[in-house]
């Protein structure tokens, strides 16, 4: 009973982009996307990676379900301008694997306070600071993984009681300009909507998904 609470408070967390007052914000429905060359990219000392098999990851995942239960992670859609289309920041690992920044939450924090934690260790200089350079948005949508091998789905699957993980998508808006630095074991990438746009095979389930999450948003081009 307390973990289909759980997740009922996850989902309605996530999803409700209303005001108090009942009234949603249009504004927050359009927002400007800045040049890609009004930012600096600089690299870090890299961060480990576990190298493990499929079977140690199902492993993995079923100690710390035991431990803490349902395992929620949060993700940040990054968007920059070039040639005047919306381009989205990835991250690439061992030059094959694209992913959004983000990661799992501690036990206890916030989606927001742990997006923002995730952003720092991967794209900033200042690791430990309070992540108030980062203006984070709303929940585009959340996805689900009923068992621990098994694949991630955009619904809670009818006859799933206890779901094993939890991944959040947010809008994180940038600035016109800012530093990125990544750990050099990483490569941030700026690739255009339209390619991402249902490539599952490159990209991925989640992030192929991303632009038919964008299409409510209308987008300003900023030129400088």
């Amino acid at each position: 009973m307390g973990e289909e609470a759980g997740v009922g408070a996850a989902v309605a967390n996530g999803l409700n982009h209303h005001r108090q007052d009942g009234s949603s914000d249009d504004q927050s429905l359009e927002f400007d996307i800045y040049p890609l060359s009004g930012y600096y990219f600089g690299s870090k000392d890299a961060i480990p990676f576990k190298d493990e098999t499929l079977a140690d990851r199902a492993q993995r995942m079923k100690s710390n379900y035991a431990a803490h239960g349902l395992r929620t992670c949060v993700e940040a859609v990054l968007l920059v301008e070039l040639f005047k289309h919306p381009h989205l920041l990835l991250l690439q690992v061992r030059n094959s694997i694209f992913k959004l920044p983000g990661g799992r939450l501690r036990p206890g924090e916030s989606d927001i306070d742990g997006l923002k934690r995730k952003l720092a260790r991967k794209l900033s200089v200042d690791e430990v600071g309070d992540g108030s350079e980062w203006e984070v948005g709303e929940c585009l949508g959340m996805w689900w993984r009923p068992g621990f091998e098994t694949l991630l789905y955009p619904y809670l699957p009818p006859n799933v009681k206890s779901p094993k993980e939890c991944t959040k998508l947010f809008v994180v808006k940038l600035p016109e300009s800012r530093k990125f630095i990544v750990p050099r074991n990483l490569r941030l990438l700026a690739v255009p909507l339209c390619q991402v746009h249902e490539n599952h095979k490159t990209y991925g389930t989640i992030i192929s998904g991303v632009p038919q999450l964008l299409s409510k948003f209308s987008f300003n081009m900023i030129e400088f």
